[in-house]
């Protein structure tokens, strides 16, 4: 099934999600996995990435106070751990629905998330490497952090525990706007005919999202401390 949009604007931001795609998802996140690993290390690209992050270090929301001659490095590392930080959060995500039974519901939503990567939109051509996979991290990072924040509202418990708030905040202006602000509009327009194409209902999910109301995400966070987002990606900013 294709989500689509009548706004034109949008409607090649938006990726479909690949429900005929006959290879395993786990191979799809580990295809994720080499695109990050070639793409990091082509000198190429680092020396492209901390030249722009050198520029882009001086406009920074004042909650971040990083000094003028590591801002650079610091702010790479940061990147390469948010990009990172996408096909370990998806695998997380992927297996606590299988175990809990709702695989079929959630995997739309990962779909669309492993497609900005496998399958970048077109309006990020012409971006190198290391930025278009940026790009492809924010939007993947906010549709999840959209979709979890939609699904506390509806079920009263997150799809999974997270906290990618000031991380995103910060990718938004690593990136700049305004494109960055039309990476947002791309991301509500797929959160919106998510929840209009498939039914995040059922047995299934009301038992999961119970079981979590009431017991919490202790098991999970010790199991994948990838959920713990912001302490992994932010280590090296709080020395």
């Amino acid at each position: 099934m294709q989500l689509r949009v009548n706004n034109k604007r949008f409607t090649e931001i938006i990726v479909t999600p690949a429900t005929s795609e006959p290879t395993p998802f786990v191979d799809r996140i580990d295809a994720i996995r080499h695109l990050i690993d070639s793409a990091a290390q082509a000198d190429g690209e680092t020396v492209s990435l901390v030249d722009r992050l050198h520029l882009r270090s001086h406009h920074l929301h004042s909650s971040i106070h990083l000094a003028a001659d590591t801002a650079p490095l610091l702010l790479a590392d940061f990147v390469v751990r948010y990009i990172e930080h996408v096909p370990d959060f998806i695998e997380a995500i992927y297996s606590i629905a299988s175990e809990a039974g709702i695989t079929e519901g959630v995997e739309p939503l990962l779909n669309i998330a492993v497609d900005y990567f496998l399958h970048p939109p077109d309006l990020l051509k012409g971006h190198s490497a290391m930025e278009s996979l940026l790009d492809e991290a924010y939007l993947a990072h906010r549709l999840l952090e959209e979709m979890n924040d939609r699904f506390i509202g509806l079920c009263g418990a997150p799809l999974v525990p997270m906290d990618m708030t000031r991380a995103n905040l910060i990718a938004h202006e690593l990136i700049g706007e305004p494109f960055a602000n039309e990476l947002d509009q791309a991301v509500l327009f797929s959160a919106d005919l998510l929840l209009t194409e498939y039914n995040f209902k059922g047995e299934a999910f009301e038992r999961f999202f119970t079981k979590h109301r009431e017991q919490g995400w202790s098991v999970e966070l010790s199991r994948w401390p990838c959920l713990a987002a912001d302490r992994a990606i932010f280590l090296n900013f709080e020395r």
